[in-house]
């Protein structure tokens, strides 16, 4: 049987720590892990490669830490090992679905994870790996979003993936205001002059820069990475498109 056509064939998925712990309120989700597995075993299927950046906020969140006294820097470094944590249980997840998969960190840990090396990251994603990015870019002052946009750039991503818990991007937040309007497109300058806070200033600029699209979509619907992928019209689409209202 012949393959669907893909809309994008190398993906990178943003996957947030927020979304790792499920419906909990601290850790991860057994139960979302499996799913998230499970989504990423058919988009592998259908012969895309796959890369994530994982955050850590479900665990330790430096930015909030060096809000209450503690040095921005060993913050940063604390949230970079938290992410790194949660790579090995993607990893884990995805190898109990059989899907083979790599964790590369940026902070070296040659127990648990390979150093990140370009080169070697694109070679496994065309083995049919996922590729999980771990620790950031390694240094502080950096956000797991401007990672992202980063390693998208570098490993040639037709698009970045930014799995969330809403189904978009709205006008403002949709969880304590039942009113808000959701964007279907946007440029990346309407993202930084709203401060939509999809993304911070720095990982929108990125993106802008070297023509990387984003999608924002709900990731605890199921089917919606794939949906992504296909092309279906979901989520918010960042790109360079003229002004837009909701």
């Amino acid at each position: 049987m012949e393959k669907p056509r893909l809309r994008y064939r190398r993906v990178l998925i943003k996957l947030s720590g927020e979304a790792l712990q499920g419906d909990q309120s601290y850790g991860l989700s057994p139960a979302f892990l499996e799913q998230i597995a499970k989504e990423f075993k058919e988009i592998c299927e259908l012969g895309v490669q796959a890369a994530v950046a994982v955050g850590g906020g479900n665990i330790f969140r430096g930015m909030k830490a060096s809000a209450d006294g503690m040095d921005r820097a060993q913050a940063d470094y604390m949230g970079m090992l938290a992410t790194v944590i949660n790579a090995l249980a993607l990893q884990d997840a995805l190898e109990r679905q059989d899907v083979p998969s790599r964790v590369m960190s940026a902070i070296e840990i040659h127990q648990v994870a390979e150093p990140y090396i370009r080169r070697r990251a694109i070679r496994h994603l065309e083995k049919g790996r996922v590729v999980i990015f771990a620790a950031g870019t390694g240094n502080p002052y950096f956000t797991t979003d401007t990672a992202a946009a980063l390693r998208a750039a570098e490993i040639n991503a037709d698009v970045i993936l930014k799995a969330t818990k809403v189904p978009g991007v709205y006008d403002r937040d949709p969880v304590l205001y039942p009113d808000a309007v959701k964007f279907q497109r946007l440029s990346y300058m309407e993202v930084i002059n709203k401060q939509l806070k999809v993304m911070d200033s720095t990982a929108a600029s990125l993106c802008m820069d070297n023509c990387i699209p984003l999608i924002v979509f709900d990731v605890f619907e199921k089917g919606n990475m794939r949906r992504a992928i296909m092309g279906e019209d979901i989520g918010t689409l960042v790109g360079e498109f003229k002004s837009v209202k909701p």
